[in-house]
């Protein structure tokens, strides 16, 4: 197959964007050689994502855009001499358990590589089962391994093992800070810190979203079991409740299943749910049930957005609905980012700084899942207004 021709350059260039969400940069020549295919057709690969807003051409490679660190420069500018991963000149060594290497967190580990890099610091990652078990096996091997200065960890929060966990954590002799983890309301945090999404207020911002659209039944279908889900669920009731509307009347039910063998015995299920309680919009979180959803809609012959419009919650890949799904993108490269910089912040100015527990917005990426088919007309003020772009904050109903 040639190198230009049509599915080879889709594919290599999605190629490319995973390396870049893994690494954060790449370099040409390196790229090139990963992918085995020529300099030139990289650069040519580079520009046409440069040209689509989704790349930063950089001397040599590129890097995933991103905003201003407070310690530096964008993420779109080239780095700094000596300021390479794992260079010599590394001035702070980092380590960093996750929980997955494929879904939702590559995004995450290239915002602390591109703040670590930033930083001068070098970042050491492991993967953990999910396990208190293993998330202590994991922490533990980091700890002690030489040359360490502080951890970046997600460890799991729903078991009774969780607060025991925590507690050895803050006993680990260098600063910790948690991504996308937040210590649980009856334990006192102590010196921990953390960074994470305000997966509240993206709820919030999809019922508010699907309220300006004229639905007045918001139904909502999350993952038992995330981490996620309980903040989600919090900010999609208080949000109803603050558009005046009864959570408690609402559609709900766990998303699991939605992406299992037999899933369309229940899928059926949900859609004669939505039928006999008169809903026509659904917060669906994750992404990969979402998608299940809207694929089953469309092989009943139920019109989404126009019968049901559906919102997802990660997008992480959202937008290979048919049609394209709107939805709640959490923050993530800034999540990583700025757990590092939290880390550095701690190292550079001791112990009598003030713990940092940094909750991050969401933003709503409106695709056509919830909003073709909804005359302009019909839109409350606020919507049309607001051309379907929602601020990172929570809004009220229209008055």
């Amino acid at each position: 197959m040639s190198e230009r021709s049509p599915s080879f350059l889709q594919q290599r260039q999605e190629l490319l964007l995973q390396l870049l969400r893994t690494e954060g940069s790449i370099v040409v020549s390196e790229a090139a050689a990963r992918l085995k295919v020529s300099e030139p057709t990289i650069r040519r690969d580079v520009n046409a994502l440069a040209k689509r807003g989704l790349v930063a051409r950089v001397h040599g490679g590129a890097t995933l855009l991103g905003t201003r660190s407070p310690f530096g420069r964008d993420a779109s500018e080239p780095r700094r001499q000596g300021a390479s991963r794992g260079g010599s000149g590394a001035r702070f060594t980092f380590g960093m358990v996750v929980p997955s290497f494929s879904y939702y967190w590559p995004s995450i580990i290239a915002g602390a590589r591109a703040a670590a890099s930033d930083t001068r610091a070098e970042l050491i990652l492991r993967g953990s089962s999910g396990s208190p078990a293993d998330d202590r096996k994991q922490i533990r091997i980091l700890a002690e391994t030489p040359g360490v200065h502080g951890l970046i960890v997600a460890p799991v929060m729903d078991v009774a093992q969780s607060v025991d966990l925590l507690n050895w954590v803050q006993e680990l002799p260098m600063p910790v800070v948690m991504a996308e983890r937040r210590a649980p309301g009856t334990m006192p945090p102590g010196r921990l810190e953390w960074a994470v999404s305000d997966h509240a207020a993206g709820a919030a911002m999809a019922v508010q979203h699907l309220y300006a659209q004229g639905h007045r039944r918001v139904g909502l279908f999350a993952s038992a079991g995330s981490p996620t889900t309980k903040h989600v669920q919090r900010g999609w009731r208080d949000q109803l409740r603050a558009c005046g509307l009864d959570p408690d009347q609402q559609v709900t039910g766990p998303a699991n299943a939605f992406t299992e063998d037999g899933r369309d015995a229940l899928l059926d299920d949900v859609l004669a749910q939505c039928s006999a309680s008169s809903t026509r919009a659904l917060l669906v979180h994750p992404d990969p049930p979402a998608l299940a959803l809207v694929q089953h809609c469309l092989d009943v012959g139920v019109r989404v957005p126009d019968e049901l419009a559906v919102v997802a919650y990660d997008d992480e890949v959202a937008h290979l609905g048919q049609p394209a799904v709107t939805a709640v993108r959490p923050p993530k490269q800034h999540v990583g980012r700025l757990a590092v910089e939290l880390l550095v912040a701690r190292l550079n100015e001791g112990p009598r700084r003030p713990a940092h527990r940094v909750m991050i917005s969401p933003e709503l990426v409106v695709r056509n899942s919830s909003s073709v088919g909804v005359a302009a007309g019909n839109r409350p003020p606020a919507e049309r207004a607001a051309g379907f772009v929602l601020s990172q904050a929570r809004v009220q109903p229209p008055q």
